[in-house]
């Protein structure tokens, strides 16, 4: 694992967003009395979240409020890859998948475009827009090559889909996650090749259910004699 520090470019200090406090409050409220601090990584979630990495004031606040020393909130904010530790994009971070099932249908075609329209790897673009790095598997492998895109995936892709894919994130527009092929979920290209028959999804197929005969009655038990 490489080694992963705080960017040395660090804002003077950290305030959390009402909503974001909010949200920490409820997170912290959810663990027993003295425990409050498994909250750490949630709440480290919400600051990526509110200002799109986790600067050194942020880890600061945690461990205040979750009386942690503050290196055990470094050390989390450290391992986890997923808490950006220098600020990212304001309009996109991409993560480009590089394993190998993405990489022999195509990834690295990919990162030349992100080469080429952003800059260099795991650092800000120019116009502070864009920020990509490459990743490992992101667990969809039948629909490579793929990105992930701030929140979503972006599958089933090629170099001029993903292209197009910039730049409709550049000039503001969401493009929809999902295949660029239109693919039905992780189905063969072209659609699926069995299941195909509408009769199975439609209720026409279903038999009518048999109805169970009564059950017989329960004989009633016998008076006692009296004395």
């Amino acid at each position: 694992m490489s080694v992963r520090r705080l960017s040395p470019n660090q804002p003077t200090s950290f305030a959390f967003q009402p909503e974001t406090l909010e949200k920490a409050k409820w997170w912290i409220a959810k663990f027993p009395q003295g425990r409050q601090q498994s909250a750490v990584i949630p709440i480290l979630w919400l600051i990526q979240k509110q200002d799109g990495w986790v600067s050194e004031p942020a880890i600061r606040t945690v461990a205040e409020m979750l009386g942690m020393a503050r290196i055990r909130v470094l050390e989390v904010a450290t391992f986890y890859t997923m808490f950006m530790l220098e600020p990212v994009g304001s309009v996109a971070l991409v993560q480009v998948c590089g394993t190998t099932p993405c990489q022999l249908r195509g990834s690295e075609s990919l990162m030349a475009v992100c080469k080429r329209k952003i800059g260099a790897k795991d650092h800000l673009s120019a116009d502070g827009k864009f920020y990509w790095q490459e990743v490992e598997c992101l667990g969809a492998c039948a629909n490579a090559p793929m990105a992930a895109i701030n929140d979503y995936y972006y599958e089933d892709l090629t170099p001029e889909s993903f292209e197009a894919l910039l730049d409709d994130f550049a000039v503001g527009k969401a493009p929809a996650p999902g295949s660029a092929t239109k693919r039905q979920g992780s189905a063969p290209e072209g659609g699926p090749l069995t299941l195909s028959d509408p009769a199975l999804y439609d209720g026409s197929a279903a038999k009518p259910l048999k109805k169970i005969p009564n059950a017989a009655p329960k004989p009633k038990a016998k008076a006692e004699p009296t004395a």
